[in-house]
């Protein structure tokens, strides 16, 4: 059982969480991630971790209620528990002196692209962090962004915050200007990593995506995560989740992205119908878990 000793809403429907997991604390890197559930008939959903104390022995995640679990992982609060979290898997980023480096995330990718982009800016990249969201209350992190960044921007599809435009348009403009950067990384929506790439891979720029939304069991074993690069077939778990943008077969990456839609759309309104009792039954689980746990110590000492 993992204590979540601090649980706040970021934006709409997006939450973070603060988790005791002291020995993934101490190990993890910018760019890893975490596979949790949150009771034992849970499915496994991968979450990037946003930051780590290893003092206090935790992990911050954050998570946008999209799907059934990530809806019942945001109706927790501080002091609930989480019934597992594996971790820090997957390759960390590549951190190195770059030069210009532009970071550019959308939605919840703010916060899953922030380690690095405090990284890169630590050993002495320049970093262009370009954060898009569709509108004001979609806005997340900023303050951290403005930290993490030598030159931050907030981009709206609506222009209610920062600047109106998506991401791509400022990207643009900055390279229109005579600053191309020497290195990219995008991080969020599909659609919008795919628009990225069409932009900086025929200049020739080195831009690095994170497919971290199309991972399911997190260990290779599924084949869930199984994505085209160019013609050799590589898992998002194990060998990513950051690949080269300008090899990602982006075409069977959003089939396979939109394969279990029904699915999951199925189980969301089967858990909207009766939330309460769903996040009541998670409840009785863990304690029942805990019980039996504190049985079996008794029986350990006889």
């Amino acid at each position: 059982m993992f204590k979540i000793t601090d649980a706040r809403p970021l934006a709409t429907n997006i939450k973070q969480f603060v988790i005791e997991a002291p020995r993934i604390a101490h190990k993890q890197k910018p760019g890893q991630f975490v596979i949790l559930r949150l009771h034992d008939h849970g499915e496994r959903i991968p979450l990037t971790i946003k930051d780590s104390d290893p003092q206090a022995g935790t992990v911050t995640i954050v998570a946008q209620a999209v799907g059934k679990t990530t809806t019942l992982l945001n109706m927790l609060e501080t002091g609930d528990y989480i019934h597992d979290i594996v971790g820090p898997l997957g390759h960390p980023s590549e951190i190195k002196l770059f030069g210009t480096v532009c970071i550019l995330a959308g939605s919840v990718g703010t916060a899953m692209a922030l380690p690095t982009a405090r990284a890169l800016k630590n050993i002495g990249n320049h970093v262009v962090f370009i954060e898009g969201a569709r509108s004001k209350d979609l806005v997340v992190c900023e303050d951290e962004v403005r930290a993490a960044a030598t030159e931050p921007y907030i981009m709206t599809d609506d222009g209610t915050h920062g600047e109106k435009g998506l991401v791509t348009a400022k990207l643009l403009e900055l390279i229109e200007k005579g600053r191309k950067p020497d290195f990219v990384l995008a991080v969020g929506p599909v659609p919008m990593m795919r628009a990225v790439a069409n932009i900086t891979v025929p200049l020739g720029i080195p831009t690095m995506v994170s497919l971290n939304s199309i991972m399911v069991d997190g260990t290779g074993m599924c084949g869930g995560c199984r994505v085209l690069m160019g013609n050799t077939a590589k898992f998002a778990c194990v060998d990513g989740p950051e690949f080269d943008a300008s090899i990602v077969n982006f075409d069977v990456l959003m089939q396979r992205n939109a394969m279990y839609r029904e699915n999951e759309r199925q189980s969301l309104e089967a858990l909207k119908a009766n939330p309460e009792s769903e996040l009541q039954r998670m409840r009785e689980l863990r304690m029942q878990a805990e019980a039996e746990c504190a049985l079996e110590g008794v029986k350990n000492v006889e």
